[in-house]
């Protein structure tokens, strides 16, 4: 549809558009019209209901509201499109029915502007679900012009810092956060008719724990002591097992003071869920479960696209070791080396850029798995068995006690999920944790620190364990073939522009 108004806008620059949509709103106030005193606007139907429900509703009044996006002037007739929450929808107004002054009124309206239109539902000549108005009612004036109709808002980084053009103008950008809803429906559901509990825990710690990473540090001031954003809410958890919880399950924030790109936010969304009696091949069960159904039940279909390449999320993923992952790639055995140094020329040989500060052979392996595999894990694949050294909260295994019962879940080249059977072992934990401490005093600000009341916890008893995290935003990226991470956060961590 032609936009006459739109176009005569863009003739003139942003603050002459500013200045004459200011201008408008001050001649409405001084007729007593100001549009910012409406308090209430009551609506009998949206944009969908009318569409879907045509056939009753053809020749019925009905009450709508919305953001004006199109309009069209023809003389003593016009149209125009609204748009609310659920799609748009199409007006006829005319002087006839709506009267000299407020045609008037409504031909000075911008594109932008929230109306309310009250009318009967017909359809145009050309077959378009339209409503004829007998009202029109300037809901909100529009102060700022949307972007140019034809190209919208495509400005990556100015569509981030302002989400809510970038919603208005792209309607496509709303699917995808009306799909991220559905997804952690679907999942909660999942969980919920498996019988586990839904709880919450601190976003405030005194410690920072449950995961490896470099925390953001608050300041309380009644207590005038630090205080950590939590890294993981993993410990609070199992907190809950030992005193009698079987499942547990948290969905939420978590805040990790790192670096930023296409797959990290500092502040980010993360399920964790934790079941006793079970360990980590359990655990294995359900993400692909959790995962599969998600995808099949949101989106129709368990074989998806992402960014051009076809994934197949239908259950029975493959599983494979650590080790046997870089057999795979590389053809070296870390069966057979045992010692630092032997893993360290092996690494060498391979080209592999070592953390100077991880030259352990665990450390080790899980640097040349990072730098030859991962990226080549395109399906879905369970890596299980990680060494311990890079494993500090996983119970070890018991044919090879130098590894841990953990995974991770690979999928496009990424990490989706980790778990462990959990360590239950209050000795092995504190033994654990001060090579943590250790490691942090040597300079490592991702290391874990001391809990001694977590300690203290498994002292009482922790039953056997399986525990379970996914990254829930790089989830919504690969059902909704989203390139970047802040492409499902609604409102992303951006650098201020003052700093620039």
């Amino acid at each position: 549809m032609a936009n006459e108004n739109h176009n005569e806008e863009q003739e003139v620059d942003l603050n002459q558009l500013l200045q004459i949509r200011r201008e408008k709103l001050s001649k409405l106030k001084d007729e007593g019209k100001n549009p910012f005193e409406i308090t209430k606007f009551e609506r009998t139907h949206t944009s969908k209901q009318i569409i879907e429900n045509y056939d009753e509703l053809e020749g019925k009044d009905v009450i709508v509201a919305g953001r004006m996006m199109a309009k069209r002037i023809m003389g003593k007739a016009s149209f125009c499109h609204i748009q609310d929450a659920d799609g748009k929808l199409q007006s006829y107004v005319s002087i006839n029915d709506l009267g000299e002054e407020s045609y008037k009124q409504f031909k000075e309206d911008d594109i932008g502007d929230i109306i309310g239109i009250k009318g009967f539902v017909f359809k145009t000549k050309t077959g378009e679900i339209s409503i004829h108005a007998k009202e029109v009612t300037l809901l909100s004036k529009s102060l700022r012009p949307l972007p140019e109709k034809f190209h919208g808002l495509k400005d990556v980084d100015l569509r981030y810092r302002q989400r809510y053009v970038d919603l208005i103008v792209n309607p496509e950008v709303k699917n995808t956060f009306l799909t991220r809803v559905k997804i952690l429906k679907e999942i909660k559901k999942i969980l919920d008719e498996k019988g586990y509990l839904e709880v919450e825990t601190p976003i405030l710690n005194t410690i920072a724990g449950g995961a490896t990473a470099r925390p953001f540090i608050t300041h309380h001031n009644t207590l005038d002591m630090d205080m950590y954003l939590r890294i993981a809410n993993e410990l609070y958890l199992k907190r809950l097992i030992v005193g009698g919880f079987d499942k547990v399950y948290e969905m939420g924030r978590m805040f990790r003071n790192e670096g930023m790109d296409i797959k990290h936010n500092p502040e980010f969304t993360n399920i964790e869920l934790y079941s006793a009696y079970e360990d980590y091949n359990d655990m294995m069960n359900i993400t692909e479960e959790i995962i599969s159904t998600a995808a099949r039940n949101v989106l129709g279909t368990t074989v998806i696209d992402y960014q051009g390449t076809q994934i197949d999320l239908t259950p029975n993923w493959k599983r494979t070791t650590m080790i046997d992952s870089i057999k795979e790639i590389t053809g070296v055995d870390f069966n057979t080396i045992n010692t630092d140094e032997e893993a360290l020329k092996v690494a060498k040989d391979l080209n592999v850029e070592l953390d100077e500060m991880k030259l352990s052979r665990g450390e080790i392996i899980n640097q040349v798995f990072e730098a030859k595999v991962e990226e080549t894990l395109i399906q879905p694949t369970f890596i299980y068995d990680y060494p311990v050294e890079v494993s500090p909260l996983t119970k070890r295994k018991p044919s090879d006690p130098r590894l841990t019962e953990r995974f991770e879940l690979f999928i496009g080249g990424r990490e989706y999920a980790n778990a462990y059977s959990e360590l239950n072992d209050p000795i092995d934990q504190y033994e654990r944790f001060k090579k943590q401490v250790e490691a942090r005093e040597a300079g490592d600000e991702e290391a874990n620190m001391m809990d001694d009341d977590f300690i203290n916890a498994l002292e009482y008893g922790m039953p056997p364990t399986g525990g379970l995290g996914i990254g829930i935003d790089r989830l919504i990226m690969l059902l909704t073939n989203s390139a970047s991470i802040r492409d499902v956060l609604l409102f992303p961590t951006m650098k201020n522009l003052s700093k620039e």
